[in-house]
């Protein structure tokens, strides 16, 4: 294997004419550099240099690898000082995946924090919805994805789909109930689910549809949707319109102003988990670790 410290010698030494001159140039003893020529014609298979006298002399071979490196040399300098850069956070990219709630709630606040600590690093936004964010993470489409995942009302441990990832925990997200302001519940400190066993529902993405019908069972019933959207502004306009009721995260009422919908607490209560995962080897690099962090402290705030 030809090495870029063999490549640094051999160009000195056809610069300069002699391994003595070449040492003087590299800081280095004579004999070392006899050496490190020796062992690069070994990895050529073929003469590079034509020892006469007290010249040297390149053959053809030698003549084609000074050729190619400066070249050689000039891109690896490169890509030290880029890696040394991705490295120290002056530079990067961070590629990040998140679903709408919390893109518009976690990640502006973050975003702003590493832009401002580590103005070299450039991070990018995505919205899509677990499983797909977290299908993107694994097929190499991103570095982060913000994910959330419910308890099983059924009893299976949700935690194995990820078992592959690392998962960085932000925040704990109750889901409440969203009844339009004229409903006979809309007043109510707490509602049970059986309660709305009548009602038409509003849904939203795959996931939530999917454990709310979970849970409507778990207690007695199953809701009739009607409408499914994970669009929450469509959501609220829906129930302001008085066309069915709903299940919403608290962290979507951050970012929605309800008109003509009013939220209520909701028995059973029902969470969801939000993470923030990235794959083993991706956790090391210092600008992923970095935007890690200031997701969680974003959560925090």
């Amino acid at each position: 294997m030809i090495e870029a410290r063999h490549l640094r010698v051999l160009r000195a030494v056809a610069a300069t004419g002699s391994f003595s001159a070449a040492a003087r140039e590299l800081g280095c003893t004579q004999p070392a550099v006899s050496q490190q020529m020796k062992a690069l014609e070994q990895s050529a298979g073929t003469p590079l240099l034509i020892r006469t006298g007290r010249e040297m002399r390149l053959t053809q071979a030698g003549e084609a690898l000074v050729r190619h490196a400066s070249g050689i040399l000039a891109g690896l300098t490169a890509a030290e000082e880029e890696v040394a850069a991705i490295a120290g956070l002056r530079a990067g990219r961070v590629r990040m995946v998140s679903f709408p709630s919390g893109s518009s709630t976690l990640v502006p606040g973050a975003l702003a924090q590493m832009r401002a600590a580590h103005p070299g690093t450039r991070v990018s936004l995505v919205e899509a919805e677990p499983p797909r964010s977290v299908e993107m993470l694994r097929e190499g489409d991103c570095e982060i994805t913000l994910a959330f995942r419910y308890p099983d009302a059924r009893g299976s441990d949700p935690a194995a789909e990820w078992e592959d990832l690392v998962v960085r925990p932000l925040l704990t997200d109750r889901l409440v109930g969203v009844v339009p302001e004229g409903h006979r519940l809309a007043g109510a400190e707490r509602i049970g689910m059986a309660e709305l066993a009548d009602e038409s529902w509003i849904a939203g993405c795959p996931r939530c549809r999917r454990h709310l019908v979970e849970v409507c069972e778990s207690t007695g019933f199953t809701p009739r949707i009607d409408f499914a959207t994970d669009d929450y502004p469509s959501v609220f306009g829906l129930v302001g319109a008085g066309l069915g009721v709903a299940v919403m995260p608290e962290l979507a009422l951050a970012a929605v102003r309800p008109k003509g919908a009013r939220t209520v607490p909701v028995e059973p209560v029902v969470q969801r988990e939000i993470v923030a995962l990235t794959l083993p080897d991706l956790a090391r690099v210092p600008a992923v670790a970095a935007m890690l962090d200031e997701l969680v402290a974003a959560a925090a705030r």
